[in-house]
């Protein structure tokens, strides 16, 4: 499990039940973790908690097991017992995943309400009256407006992960109307890897009393976790992305992009070279991208090309590397991406691909993290041998996109491959359209 606290050796010693603490033992979770340390008596002794903890640090088991404690000891557990929210779907169903296998001595029963899944199906597992229902705001208050007989009007808990995330202008309406549906008379648990002003706001709303924990500094990294960054020119990031999957070999990596075109290309790229890659978007269907999830975890493809869609919460143990092909442009989202690796005390490493266009948001991301990272130490010259190679596989992957968005009937052949081509699907062209920034 990583990081162990030195006085508490046990899961036991926290106060939970015999029960709960067989199932970590079955889970190989054999000490806990500093947040959980910190997290579970507090919760334990009834209080609203606000944990703040770098992602991967076992947010996940700091509110699920008390949740699950307090079902056990209720003397007639309700169904709805507790409510968790979640910004993405994978992530809620990871939750969903985590609460099984830590409640399954007790038979605990949860149901998943995200989109992109059939509400007849949802509406069916809801009807079968679970414990803990796990699920993103918005098909969290679909349910509650349209699928009858689902109240969460008797509501012991109320779980709000990854909370700065569910704070943005996507999510913020349906969790203000779920927050009018549910008993005020409730513990509350807000989890996040950073604190906002909107999750400070957030806590003076839905909270009572909390008791805030700080298991990391406010934006921090793992020491296990290497961080570097190469300054490139735009054109050559592709060479450079190829010859660092190349040369870590056999590694499982995951590769940020900002775009859910610019995450199909490169995968299409990668694979002309004969690299097992695959993407994972917000524009895929639910079954497509939790089919491209389990490949990727089961090892059938050890590159995932992703968006900011996988840089929350996702607990997959095994990625030794993460890219960020694009810089993001809100530096905290930085935190999360890098996230994905050196987990629960393991090792990593990060590299960013920063162009001239992305100079200015990789600077906010070195004043956030509070240090100047060392630069990834490939020769160029060495890297751009491979530039032939990249280039044709380049051009075959925009004809198979343009081929899959209808080219087919335009019947133009090779000669309309262009670089605007390549800058479309990479959105790439509004920002070279937009202000140059300076060189440091």
């Amino acid at each position: 499990m990583g990081e162990e606290n030195e006085e508490t050796k046990t899961f036991k010693d926290l106060g939970l039940s015999e029960l709960l603490v067989e199932s970590c033992e079955k889970l190989g979770w054999k000490n806990p973790l500093k947040i959980q340390v910190e997290a579970i008596p507090l919760a334990l002794e009834g209080k609203d908690v606000i944990g703040l903890a770098q992602t991967g640090s076992g947010k996940t088991g700091a509110f699920a097991l008390p949740v699950l404690h307090a079902l056990l000891e209720a003397p007639r557990p309700n169904d709805f017992f507790a409510c968790v929210l979640s910004p993405t779907r994978e992530l809620a169903i990871q939750i969903a995943e985590q609460f099984e296998a830590l409640g399954s001595e007790i038979g605990v029963k949860c149901a998943v309400l995200v989109g992109g899944i059939d509400m007849v199906q949802q509406s069916i597992k809801i009807a079968k009256r679970p414990h803990i229902v796990v699920g993103t705001p918005g098909r969290v208050l679909d349910h509650l407006k349209n699928t009858k007989g689902f109240s969460l009007s008797r509501l012991k808990y109320l779980v709000l992960d990854e909370a700065d995330r569910l704070l943005n202008e996507d999510f913020e309406e349906s969790l203000n109307e779920i927050l009018q549906l549910i008993p005020r008379e409730r513990r509350t648990f807000l989890f996040s890897a950073t604190m906002t002003k909107k999750v400070q706001k957030l806590q003076r709303v839905c909270l009572r009393n909390p008791v805030k924990i700080e298991a990391s500094s406010k934006y921090s990294t793992v020491d296990t976790l290497k961080q570097q960054y190469r300054f490139l020119p735009a054109k050559h990031k592709d060479c450079y992305l190829v010859y660092i999957l190349t040369e870590m070999g056999g590694s499982t990596s995951m590769v940020f992009t900002r775009t859910c075109d610019a995450t199909r290309l490169l995968a299409l790229i990668l694979r002309n070279l004969g690299l097992k890659a695959i993407p994972i978007n917000g524009h895929m269907s639910q079954s497509k991208r939790l089919g491209a999830l389990n490949k990727f975890k089961s090892g059938e493809c050890n590159i995932l090309l992703c968006t900011d869609v996988a840089s929350r919460g996702l607990d997959i143990p095994t990625v030794d590397m993460v890219i960020n092909y694009d810089i993001p442009t809100n530096s905290k989202d930085y935190i999360h991406r890098v996230g994905r690796t050196a987990r629960a005390g393991r090792s990593g490493v990060a590299i960013s691909l920063v162009n001239q266009y992305e100079l200015e948001w990789y600077i906010q991301i070195e004043k956030l993290i509070g240090k100047k990272l060392p630069e990834y130490p490939g020769q160029e010259e060495e890297v751009l041998l491979l530039e032939e190679r990249v280039s044709e596989a380049k051009r075959l992957a925009v004809l198979k996109m343009k081929e899959e968005s209808g080219g087919k009937k335009k019947r133009r052949g090779d000669e309309d491959y262009g670089e605007e081509d390549v800058d479309k699907y990479l959105g790439l062209k509004d920002k070279k359209s937009s202000k140059k920034f300076r060189r440091r």
